[in-house]
């Protein structure tokens, strides 16, 4: 059907600014930083350098050095940085929407901000005489109405719905963690908790680097670019890649490296679980290393990003040594919390490029 004034482009052809490409990459580089300044807080045994959340202490947003000290400052820098996440988030989200959709849809968006912020002050100034956690019900309500916001959002995206989706999704994470960090602070730190907001976080960095990925592929229909066998390795590497993560969560956790000199840890041998720990790592280097040397073979269009993916894991597998080595250096320590985001975010870029456009398919979602 012949284009006219009123109908939208094909989905190849939508524009999508420098702007929207450099805030994306700063979303990127922000949910890695936010891991690093996580790392921080958790290392340095400032977790709980704030008391409360989401005020710092019962009377003051901000930390006071005199009570605080240096483990107040780092803390509170931490949750400045969550804003900064925030912040980006929703920029991206809005120039998405108007690239896919106009300025009607980034209306539609506001107007579900404007409707949540309204019912979070409502439930917190309802709910905080009673004694009751308010501000946890004001989050629950902005939360719900991202979620919302988003659903309404994509029924009527009909053009690079992918971006949507991903850009939906960060936003919504980042509020979530924003939530789960004021769980762990008023658990005291629960190592299981704690765990949880890292998993969560290194998953936010996958979903931008997937954003990022996306913004540079060509819509529509795609088909398998590699061998079969090719396909289930990379997939089998990643289920390594997150056994790996998943023990690396439990060794900090059981180790002594908890967020305060006062929190219990876990439960777990940590001599035991870093022994564990680096078998899956040993294993998801060989798959790396095999998925590398295949893929050069054979020209596959994933084998850049392995090579940087096979970089990334020796130099973690390296520090991860030298690390247990020197007794675990907070130093060291957090170099590898920010290496295990960017092997993640570097194998997601991987299994992007499995698929490629199918021949002749016409512009689409």
């Amino acid at each position: 059907m012949p284009e006219t004034s009123v109908t939208r482009p094909p989905a190849a052809r939508i524009a999508i600014g420098t702007p929207l490409r450099v805030l994306a990459w700063l979303s990127f580089l922000a949910e890695v930083i936010i891991i690093g300044t996580g790392g921080a807080v958790r290392l340095t045994g400032s977790g709980l350098g704030c008391s409360e959340w989401p005020l710092c202490t019962p009377e003051s947003l901000v930390p006071v050095y005199e009570l605080q000290g240096v483990h107040g400052l780092i803390e509170f820098g931490n949750r400045t940085m969550t804003g900064v996440v925030g912040l980006l988030a929703l920029a991206v989200l809005l120039l998405t929407l108007h690239a896919t959709g106009g300025r009607r849809l980034v209306i539609r968006a506001l107007w579900f901000a404007l409707g949540g912020v309204l019912g979070g002050v409502a439930v917190y100034a309802a709910t905080a005489p009673l004694g009751l956690p308010s501000a946890g019900l004001m989050s629950a309500v902005l939360l719900l109405a991202v979620i919302v916001g988003a659903v309404d959002s994509l029924r009527r995206t009909d053009v690079r719905r992918d971006l949507a989706v991903l850009a939906w999704i960060v936003l919504a994470g980042v509020m979530a963690q924003a939530v789960v960090g004021g769980f762990a602070v008023l658990t005291e730190l629960n190592p299981f908790i704690v765990g949880f907001h890292y998993t969560s976080s290194l998953l936010l960095v996958c979903v931008t680097a997937a954003f990022l990925i996306r913004l540079r592929t060509d819509p529509g229909p795609r088909v398998r670019g590699v061998p079969s066998w090719f396909a289930v390795l990379t997939h089998v590497t990643g289920l390594a890649l997150a056994v790996t993560i998943l023990f690396g969560v439990l060794t900090t956790g059981s180790g002594p490296h908890s967020g305060d000199a006062a929190v219990v840890r876990d439960g777990f041998d940590a001599t035991v679980l870093a022994h564990v720990h680096s078998w899956p790592g040993y294993v998801l280097a060989a798959l790396v290393a095999v998925l590398t040397v295949s893929a050069w073979r054979l020209r596959l269009a994933p084998r850049n990003w392995l090579l940087l993916l096979m970089v990334a894991i020796a130099v973690q597998v390296g520090v991860g040594v030298w690390q247990a080595r020197e007794g675990l250096p907070p130093l060291l320590v957090g170099i590898h919390m920010v290496l295990a985001s960017l092997s993640a975010a570097t194998y997601t870029a991987v299994v992007l490029r499995l698929k490629k456009p199918a021949p002749g398919a016409a512009d689409g979602v």
